[in-house]
């Protein structure tokens, strides 16, 4: 529906001069190697099969790897855990092997070179499972450390040595208030997400560390958003920060399909089945915990496998519902707002608006887990009659303008959503 617009600034603030065109750096700079990543390291991306870079990364690993402090303005799904994965990385590494005289030092008990601030559980597992196994490949030990799962057993692994933390703001500190991490001792930190931790209260935890980092270090700064209590993080806490972007030229989504739907209470689980059903992977947002519950078996005795992920069930099952749906053991998966913020799914064929999104940010944030790095997919906002004008404000503040069309769970463009394009005829309004 829209075409991206990529642009890559080298300027003291992010709507300094352009220096360089991000389609001029990515034509340049399309692999690993050219933008300076070690042969060991780039061996053990091209294993796993990645090989060129995405925008984010061709215009940030650079600088990152030159120790300057990155700004990178990017949204969830856009490569940006390998934008700043890969120079922390080649970074640790190298100060590794400084400290040993022959091959790299040891690594330390509780006293990391580096840390990954995140502001979910979920999203801290997903960078642990990113960047744990490059780390491995190069002699590094990463340890992710969240809440929700059994703090002794973080403890231990950080006492058998530690070179990169990734952790959740929360049990960061917990674990520094018993004396079993100091952030005293880090060379590289990086914030992603971090319009997100703002926006969920985080930023003081985040000063916390912040303000105990006791010696010359590296900053990369990740965020949808630079604005606010972003911008004020940037001018308080970064040296002279390179910014970087990768935006859209409008706020909708490159190969997104939009569908809304007006449906009828009584017939609503019927209609969402009957979309889920022709999908491979549906992922369904809700507004509230109990609504998750409650639509999960609703679709169960519809015949659809779901599962439920929101702040109440234990880590161990919100892992396994969300690893399952990964893998495509599971069709269905229900999530609340905060618990899906920062969440990379592969493959996510469908984003479906059981419950109207605040706003047409909650809307761009939820529909932005399908159609990721270049893949098509579906967004279907289901609407209630009195939710009509809702919906229609948040159209028009995208610069939307798709008609809202009433249907039953008996259609047959239900199976066929992407295929079919609405007509303002069709339009209830």
């Amino acid at each position: 529906m829209t075409v991206d617009a990529l642009t890559g600034a080298h300027a003291g603030s992010p709507d300094g001069d352009l220096e360089s065109s991000a389609d001029d750096m990515y034509e340049t700079a399309r692999t690993f190697e050219s933008l300076g990543v070690s042969e060991e390291l780039n061996k053990a991306l091209a294993d796993q099969g990645i090989v060129s870079a995405f925008p984010i990364q061709a215009l940030t690993i650079a600088d990152a790897l030159a120790g300057r402090d990155v700004c990178g303005k990017a949204k969830t799904g856009s490569g940006k855990t390998l934008a700043f994965g890969v120079p922390l990385l080649q970074r640790t590494k190298a100060t590794r092997d400084a400290q040993g005289e022959a091959g790299a030092a040891p690594s330390r008990p509780a006293r990391p070179l580096a840390l990954v601030l995140l502001p979910t559980r979920e999203l801290a597992v997903q960078v642990h499972d990113v960047l744990a196994p490059l780390a491995k490949t190069l002699g590094l030990r990463a340890v992710a450390v969240y809440g929700g799962a059994d703090i002794d057993r973080q403890v231990t692994k950080l006492r058998k040595g530690v070179d990169l933390i990734i952790a959740t703001p929360g049990r960061l500190i917990d674990l520094g208030d018993r004396g079993e991490l100091s952030v005293s001792q880090l060379e590289t930190l990086v914030l992603d997400e971090a319009d997100r931790m703002a926006d969920m209260g985080f930023m003081p935890q985040v000063e916390w560390v912040l303000r105990r980092l006791e010696t010359a270090h590296q900053t990369l700064l990740f965020s949808a958003t630079l604005d606010g209590a972003v911008d004020r993080l940037v001018q308080r806490y970064l040296t002279d920060p390179v910014f970087h972007e990768v935006a859209s030229s409008t706020q909708t989504v490159t190969l997104m399909e939009h569908r809304f739907i007006q449906v009828h209470q009584m017939d609503k689980v019927k209609v969402a089945a009957a979309i889920a059903r022709s999908q491979e992977k549906s992922l369904f947002f809700v507004r509230t915990k109990r609504g998750a519950d409650r639509l999960v078996e609703n679709l169960e005795k519809e015949g659809l496998r779901a599962a439920a992920i929101h702040g109440d069930l234990r880590q161990a099952n919100r892992e396994r519902a969300l690893a399952d749906f990964s893998n495509g053991k599971l069709p269905v998966l229900v999530a609340t707002d905060v618990a899906a913020r920062g969440l990379h799914i592969e493959a996510v064929d469908a984003v479906i608006h059981w419950d109207p999104p605040e706003d047409h940010k909650a809307y761009l944030h939820r529909s932005g887990r399908t159609a990721r790095a270049g893949k098509a997919g579906i967004v279907v906002s289901l609407t209630l009659w009195n939710q009509l004008v809702e919906m229609e404000v948040i159209q028009r503040r995208l610069g939307l303008r798709i008609p809202i069309v009433e249907m039953f769970s008996n259609d047959p463009r239900l199976a066929h959503l992407g295929e079919w394009t609405p007509q303002p005829e069709e339009s209830v309004l």
